[in-house]
Formats: structure tokens, sequence, C-alpha cells
């Protein structure tokens, strides 16, 4: 665990004492190690966890989303050394540290054993996203959506912290695998067994986001910096998924709980959808998009099966590539065009033909195509749906359907029809950006061939 925490740590005076000059390579080098010596935790194992110690411990559930936040760091500095371009030397290293200062706080949250240090990594990812929406974003609206983004998560998780000290207060450890031995079993109709329960998954569902709970999530995209997005679609989001896969693991799986959280999020998948055919904006449609397959996920994490779990993890491991991708592209067009409507930047595919594979890629993994890891986590997930209710073949059939209508929309919006009349001179797409797009499709493409690392 040490062997990647603290390079990830020592990754910050890297970006504060390195020369202007080496500053995005010496950053980025040295992330893309730690990512590439993060791989050593897929290995499978046939122990309940590996490198356990008293506060972290690494288990097949947290293990793909360490290797996937690793991997995004990376990817991430790639991503914004164009936004930053204008920006002074000071300004460039502020922004970079606190990409990196969001790291070791995002693997405690993924690798912690431990409850409470779960819940503190849990909010402390906060803090620096909120420093990145607030002071790097587009529009002056970033206020509003940082505001946004505080409140949505503070207040729905204070009850999760309430309900951590009462657990702690019944059993006397927060220690997760003794929790599980610990936990005697309460009368399961008593009303604040419910409550607890309630306010566990609350926090997690608003950070999902479950449709009902998740306006602050379009905001905090749109405004968000193409760093931002990217930690957000492909990170923080998977913090909420992580987060209902640990915590329902031991409430009582017959609990009447869980079905208006899976009502709310099937139906949330259909609504989500039918909202991105009408969105004018490009990242407010990827954005409605993430929301959409993260009901998916939250819908699979309830019903407690293998085949469920598995197809969650799937897909929250492939949508945090997919969606890190559409928005790098979206960021791609904006700094050309200056305009996130898809009326103002679209029939681009003349002028970069390159640009226009990258998208169609990332726009068949996201539409679910066979042999796709998106595939394989939606049909997965359809099943033991389907297995656990029949009826649900009704609402995530017609979702697969509009999400296919969407992500359709969106390509022959950007890349075909005549060009507008006002785009007259572009710049070409550089080494960097097909570098950067290269790094999202190639672990999306190795995994068809071994989905078992992450399932």
């Amino acid at each position: 665990m040490l062997k990647i925490i603290i390079p990830t740590v020592m990754l910050l005076p890297t970006a504060l004492l390195s020369p202007p000059k080496f500053l995005w390579s010496n950053t980025t080098t040295h992330s893309l190690l730690v990512a590439l010596i993060s791989l050593q935790w897929l290995t499978p194992s046939y122990l309940p966890h590996k490198n356990l110690t008293p506060w972290t411990g690494i288990d097949q559930i947290s293990s793909p989303l360490l290797v996937l936040s690793c991997w995004l760091l990376p990817l991430m500095i790639l991503a914004s050394q164009n936004h930053l371009h204008h920006e002074p030397v000071s300004r460039k290293r502020i922004f970079t540290s606190t990409l990196i200062m969001i790291q070791p706080f995002i693997i405690l949250a993924f690798s912690t054993t431990e409850l409470m240090l779960f819940y503190i990594s849990f909010e402390a990812t906060l803090i620096p996203t909120l420093i990145l929406i607030t002071r790097w974003g587009s529009q002056p609206e970033r206020l509003n959506a940082g505001i946004y983004l505080l409140f949505y998560t503070l207040i729905s998780s204070l009850p999760l912290l309430v309900t951590i000290l009462h657990l702690h207060t019944q059993t006397g450890t927060l220690y997760l695998p003794m929790i599980k031995l610990t936990l005697s079993t309460p009368p399961y109709n008593s009303w604040t067994t419910s409550l607890s329960g309630l306010a566990l998954l609350m926090a997690f569902m608003v950070k999902a986001p479950l449709y009902g709970v998740h306006l602050w999530l379009p905001k905090a995209h749109v405004e968000a910096p193409i760093a931002g997005s990217m930690l957000l679609a492909a990170l923080l989001l998977k913090l909420g998924g992580y987060g209902i896969m640990r915590i329902t693991l031991f409430m009582n799986p017959s609990s009447n709980l869980f079905y208006p959280f899976l009502a709310m999020a099937l139906w949330g998948s259909l609504m989500t959808s039918s909202i991105c055919l009408r969105q004018t904006d490009l990242k407010s449609l990827i954005a409605y998009s993430s929301v959409s397959h993260m009901g998916l996920v939250i819908a699979a994490a309830l019903i407690q099966t293998h085949w469920s779990y598995s197809g969650a993890m799937i897909l929250m491991i492939s949508h945090g590539l997919t969606s890190s991708m559409l928005f790098c592209l979206a960021n791609s067009n904006y700094e050309r065009t200056h305009s996130r409507i898809l009326l103002l930047t679209r029939g681009l595919q003349p002028l970069l033909p390159l640009m226009t594979t990258w998208w169609l890629l990332a726009n068949l993994t996201n539409m679910a195509l066979p042999p796709t890891t998106n595939f394989m986590a939606e049909l997965t997930i359809m099943i033991s749906l389907f297995d656990w209710s029949p009826f649900t073949i009704i609402l995530t059939g017609t979702a697969t359907f509009l999400t296919a209508s969407y992500t359709l929309f969106m390509f022959l919006t950007t890349q075909r029809g005549p060009l507008p009349p006002h785009i007259t001179t572009i710049q070409n797409s550089s080494t960097r950006e097909h570098i950067l797009m290269t790094l999202h499709i190639i672990p999306m493409l190795l995994l068809i061939l071994k989905p078992s690392l992450i399932a």
C-alpha cells in the first residue's frame, strides 16, 4: 500500500519544485509510473483481502477502482496543459498540486477497512474538487455550481457520520471485517434500524448520484475545467457506487428500504436518457448520460447478488474510462470553437478526421456496443435485474434504447452536417490529444480480453 501512497504524496514536491520548463513532463511521467506500479493490485487473489493492514486492505471490490484512480491522474494532467497554457507558472503549480492532493484521499477512500477513516477521506475529496471548480471553472456560474456541490454533499453526509458513531456505540468497532462478525441481528422492523440504513445509504446516493438528488452534477460538470470533469465523472461518482456496495453488505437484504431507491434509480435512468435527447450543451449531455449509467449501478448494487455486483463493478470501470474520454473530446472541441452549444460546433469531421475516429470509438463504447465491457456490464445488470423482477426489463430496455439514440445524436451533430459559417480556421489536433485518447481507449480494449480482472 505504502509503495503507492508515498510516491503519490511525493508528487506534491515534484509539482512545486520542478523547473517551469519540466513541470508538465515531470509530473506526467511520475504519475504515469505510479499508475503502472498500481497495476499489480489487479493480480487475482484467493484471500479475502490483499495487503491487509490495520487501516487498509484491498479486495476484489476496491482493486479495480484503485487502479482506475491511479491511471486517471496522468491523464488529467495531460488534458489540462492547453487549458493552463496562458497562466503564470505559480498557478500551474497550484492547479497540479490540487489535482495531486485529491489522489491520496481517493486511494484511502477506496482501500480503507475502517469506517471513520473512510468517512474522512470520502469528505476530504470535496475540498480540492471545490477549489478546481470555483477557481478554474469556465463561467461566472461556477460559484453557484460549487455551492450546489458543497451543500448537497454535506447535508447528505452528516446523517452518515451520526450513523457511523451510532454503529460504533452498538458494536464497539468500525473495522469492516469485524462489523460483519459482531453485528448482532437487531429486530428488522424497528424504526431505528430502517432510519440508520437510510442515513447510511443517503450520502452515497447523492454522491452516485441518484435521480432526484442529481441536480448538483450537471451544474458541476458544465462549470468545471476539463480535469474537474474527468475527476467527477470517473472517480467521485464511483465513490458513491463503491460506498453503496460496501454498506449494503451488512444491511438486511430483505429490507423494504431498498425498493424506493431501486425504483428511483431505474426511473431516473430512463428520465435522464430522455433529457439527453433535448440537450443543447455538449458537456451537459455527457453529464446527464453519467447519471443514467450510475442509475443502473445503484440498482445493481441494491439487489445484492453476485451477478449484479460484478455487473455494477464492470460498469463503473468502463463508464469511468468512457465518460472521461467523452469529456476530453468535448474539451478539445471547446478549445477550438470556444462554444459547447451543439448547433455551433457541428460538422467537424472534414476538418479533424482523426478526432472523428476517437469520437466514434468513445460513442460506441458509451452506447454499449458488443464486445465492449460496457455491453458486458449492462447485459449482466439487466439479466440480474430481470431475474429479481421481470418488470424491470421495460425500464432497462427503454433506457438502453434511449442511450443508443442520444449517443448517435451526439456523434452525428458534432461530426456530420454542414460546417457553421463562423468556423473558418481551426487548429489541428495535437499529438498530446491523441496520446490522451489512446491512453483512455487501450485499457477499454484490453479489458475486453480479460474482464475477470474487474468483475
